[in-house]
């Protein structure tokens, strides 16, 4: 079809949200390693996950070969609120740039929660409330996991507790606002509700938190109140499973024009929205049908690809979670407060850690600024005020756009916008101040934390 017939939108029919969800560990060659038991050393059990997450929950986890899941009925006729999401392709982008480069956005923040959060969010809520439990505890960054999670326990009528990081506690008190809206109870973290939360207050007494002190306190409360299970917005197998439906329907969006990418660009925290959007293209490049260039991005300030060891590790701060094997700063490693809340996070999803080590997919970290500077450009070209996380991709898309039109090359470039900055305006307002300033954390801070990492046998 030709280039002047792609629409700036494309839309997909009501009838075309997936009614399956992708598990792209089916077609890995190299599986992603089990979870363990910090005990024990051994494979965590279906058993012993059942008493942190809900037993659907925990089937979808270890399922490492079914290759297509059936999503319910009832969350096929929630996602109808809001999916599916657009195809944007990039015109007024690709004009101010000067590049022969085409690039397209998948854009996920046209619902309340701002993100793609709610994708999972919904799914998790569902299977709580199958099970007959109260109601779940997680934590959040930035605050869009937890909105979201909040609006779909407030439509099926669960409670919800969440721990959100103090620092984004304190710097986006309108996303704290909208989950207690949505009937949340939301507390700082780490803080004086939990053992966990008082140990490490005990020994850093002026942190800033991290989404690893923040999930263990979100942990804790879950078992140790009968009735409630635990609910991650990223990291974990079930996630990216759920958040699929973003790349299924990228896939089919493109595929109606004719449109295959060249390089996919996602920005990554734990690894729900890259994990999505790449699900269907890596899956064709596992099975050898196509070949793509994939590029996760991560802030400078907390590198856990770019930076990190490929080791077992503990997901939470406390020390009371399994361990993953996954790229990871160690769980002691607490990030600058910067202002990618929903990136901040210690470790990454035990999936694409896989996937990065066989040198399936490239990494690169960038800096907070640059990242704004990005942002703003964006916003001003295409009107819509990016996340700060999203804005990672972004900048990355920019920078491969721009080597296009060094080249000549006309590369297809295809991005994830996860979700809308509007509750974002403090980091918005130091960037435009001139007060924003680059943390990169040292070599010397690294190997500290890393050092840090639990003894694990078979691991160096």
């Amino acid at each position: 079809m030709a280039e002047n017939k792609i629409p700036y939108k494309i839309y997909l029919s009501e009838n075309e949200i997936p009614k399956q969800w992708y598990n792209l560990r089916a077609d890995m060659k190299n599986k992603p390693a089990p979870l363990l038991n910090p005990g024990t050393g051994q494979p965590l059990t279906a058993e012993e996950m059942g008493g942190i997450f809900c037993a659907e929950l925990v089937q979808q986890e270890l399922d490492d070969t079914t290759p297509y899941i059936d999503i319910p009925q009832e969350i096929q006729d929630f996602y109808k609120m809001y999916r599916p999401s657009p195809m944007i392709r990039a015109y007024c982008l690709e004009k101010a740039l000067g590049t022969p480069a085409k690039i397209y956005y998948k854009f996920e923040g046209n619902n309340t929660s701002g993100s793609h959060k709610l994708n999972s969010a919904i799914a998790q809520a569902y299977y709580a409330k199958k099970q007959g439990l109260k109601g779940v505890t997680t934590e959040t960054g930035a605050g869009q996991w937890g909105t979201a999670l909040s609006m779909a326990c407030a439509y099926l009528g669960l409670d919800c507790k969440v721990y959100m990081v103090k620092v984004s506690y304190e710097q986006k008190p309108f996303r704290r606002e909208v989950m207690r809206t949505y009937g949340a109870e939301v507390t700082p973290s780490p803080s004086m509700s939990t053992e966990v939360g008082k140990k490490i207050l005990a020994e850093h007494p002026d942190t800033t938190g991290s989404l690893g002190c923040a999930i263990s306190e979100a942990v804790e409360v879950a078992v140790t109140n009968p009735g409630y299970r635990y609910v991650l917005g990223s990291v974990l197998n079930q996630v990216l499973l759920h958040q699929s439906v973003i790349g299924l329907e990228a896939k089919a969006a493109l595929d109606k024009y004719g449109v295959k990418p060249d390089v996919i660009i996602g920005c990554a925290g734990g690894g729900s929205n890259l994990g999505g959007l790449i699900a269907p293209f890596m899956g064709e490049k596992l099975r050898g049908e196509n070949d793509y260039r994939i590029i996760a991005v991560e802030p400078a300030s907390c590198p856990s690809f770019t930076r990190g060891k490929f080791a077992y590790d503990f997901c939470d701060t406390g020390m009371i979670c399994p361990l993953a094997k996954m790229y990871t700063l160690g769980s002691s490693f607490i990030p600058s407060p910067n202002h990618a809340g929903g990136l901040r996070f210690h470790g990454m999803s035990t999936t694409l850690s896989q996937l990065y080590h066989d040198g399936l997919m490239e990494a690169t970290a960038v800096g907070q600024t640059s990242v704004f500077e990005a942002a703003e450009q964006f916003a001003r070209v295409e009107g819509i005020l990016p996340a700060p996380e999203s804005s990672h991709a972004i900048r990355v898309a920019i920078d491969e756009a721009l080597k296009c039109k060094e080249t000549g090359e006309e590369k297809t470039i295809l991005f994830g916008l996860t979700g809308t900055g509007y509750f974002d305006m403090v980091a918005y307002e130091q960037y435009n101040d001139g007060t924003m300033t680059d943390r990169i954390p040292t070599d010397e801070e690294l190997a500290a934390s890393i050092a840090a990492l639990p003894k694990v046998p078979g691991q160096d």
